[in-house]
């Protein structure tokens, strides 16, 4: 039995994207198409499963990034359809995985797939996902943009692993931090870019700008979501405050609270991030820290730093609707934050 998975555009949808949502809409109309055939099984959780976190509002910023690319490069066929939804099912899959190694509760606001369904079930569904993203890969007989994707996949879980290593750890430097988000966010934004003008046989030079243009924009994405977590504008978009400091994350901007603290300060992020010893006022006593070094506005910056790469990598491409809708596209991201 299906389950109806219905695509509407998600709350707050709006600045910066609005270009970008209006030129691919016909192409996303049959990406939403096929992520419904391709998430029906028999095995009825499955779909349910799907469509749980399907439904919960992300805007498809990633397969939109794979529509737009091979639609800058001219491109008329039908493979920009099933990479865009690769592209999709395999961002789903690392939520659901995700979810389960950081036993978080909640997913976009809403109670995580794996509260519902169990641990095993979200981890396997996720992994069926992978299958289904690969084999509508292999269908379109591209080896060099298959290639792409799968080796994006091999960095995410790579990356995965990396953050587990360094979770929990104090001593994390950005560097580090730096690293693990190219591997297990940027990647996937790099390789969704770059696809399209692979499909669309554009040169070498235009297949690396896109390249470049989405492994920054996928850092600034990263930052800003970190910086927001211990920001109150986190709950005007729908999200909770503080699920990265409760789930023990290292991310940047407690990497500079720490590093720029008194060693009391220092003392008070390892009780509460690495022996896990949190009581119920430290979230406040955090965002007080974080707020006291700076380190979201520093992050913010670092965030646009990034941004003005992404910018920079796409100057090789003449002005088009295109190329104005990605790059307002880097604006959204950061200007979440504000």
């Amino acid at each position: 039995m299906g389950v109806v998975v219905a695509f509407e555009k998600g709350e707050g949808s709006g600045a910066g994207l609005e270009l970008l949502m209006e030129l691919v809409a016909g192409d996303m109309e049959r990406v939403n198409e096929a992520i419904l055939a391709h998430a029906q099984s028999h095995v009825e959780i499955i779909p349910e499963l799907t469509a749980h976190l399907v439904n919960s509002g992300g805007k498809r910023l990633r397969p939109m990034m794979t529509i737009a690319a091979a639609q800058l490069g001219g491109y008329s066929g039908d493979a920009h359809i099933k990479f865009a939804t690769a592209v999709e099912f395999m961002h789903t899959a690392t939520l659901l995985h995700d979810d389960v190694v950081d036993e978080s509760d909640l997913r976009r606001g809403r109670q995580a797939a794996r509260l519902i369904w169990g641990n095993q079930a979200s981890v396997l569904v996720g992994d069926y996902l992978l299958g289904q993203a690969f084999k509508m890969m292999v269908e379109t007989k591209n080896l060099e943009a298959l290639a792409i994707l799968a080796n994006a996949a091999a960095v995410i879980a790579e990356g995965e692993v990396l953050q587990l290593a360094v979770s929990h750890d104090t001593s994390t430097t950005e560097d580090a931090y730096l690293q693990v988000i190219g591997a297990k966010t940027a990647a996937l934004f790099a390789a969704a870019a770059e696809v399209g003008a692979v499909v669309a046989a554009r040169p070498k030079d235009e297949q690396a700008a896109l390249e470049s243009y989405g492994r920054n924009l996928g850092v600034a994405f990263q930052l800003v979501d970190d910086a927001l977590d211990y920001s109150g504008k986190q709950a005007l978009l729908g999200k909770s405050v503080g699920d990265d400091f409760r789930e023990g994350k290292i991310t940047l901007p407690v990497v500079l609270a720490y590093r720029r603290g008194s060693e009391q300060e220092r003392e008070f992020w390892k009780r509460t991030l690495e022996s896990n010893g949190q009581n119920d006022d430290d979230l406040e006593t955090a965002v007080a820290l974080v707020d006291k070094h700076n380190a979201i506005h520093d992050t913010i910056e670092r965030a646009r730093h990034y941004g003005a790469i992404a910018r920079d990598a796409m100057a090789i491409f003449p002005s088009s609707p295109h190329k104005s809708a990605l790059l307002d596209a880097i604006e959204f991201c950061i200007s979440r934050a504000h």
